[in-house]
């Protein structure tokens, strides 16, 4: 399956839209990690324990939004969207929303 940011694929024409087709997960943050976190934000440097939360919380909804394209037909996804927000109090959940329009290529 193609899976672009763009509204078109270059090289190829869309014969059918499907559809919007979303994807969504929620993940939680441990106090391991935001302890590590906030040891680093003091004394600079990247998060990499919360960039590897990010990645799996992302590659998770764009899985989910891929299968539901899947289901309803579509062999590829364009104008891929990806939002991330914090939830929760003090903000201890991620969640990471994609929506895309699926086409049949």
């Amino acid at each position: 399956m193609i899976l672009t940011t763009t509204n078109s694929i270059e090289g190829y024409t869309i014969k059918e839209y499907k559809g919007i087709v979303t994807g969504e997960t929620i993940i939680g943050a441990n106090f391991i990690k935001d302890l590590k976190a906030s040891i680093t934000d003091f004394f600079g440097g990247r998060s990499t324990s919360y960039e590897k939360v990010l990645i799996k919380a992302k590659n998770t909804a764009l899985k989910e939004l891929e299968e539901r394209a899947i289901q309803i037909g579509a062999n590829a996804i364009i104008g891929i969207d990806i939002d991330y927000e914090a939830l929760g109090a003090g903000g201890s959940m991620l969640m990471v929303s994609l929506s895309g329009t699926a086409v049949i290529i």
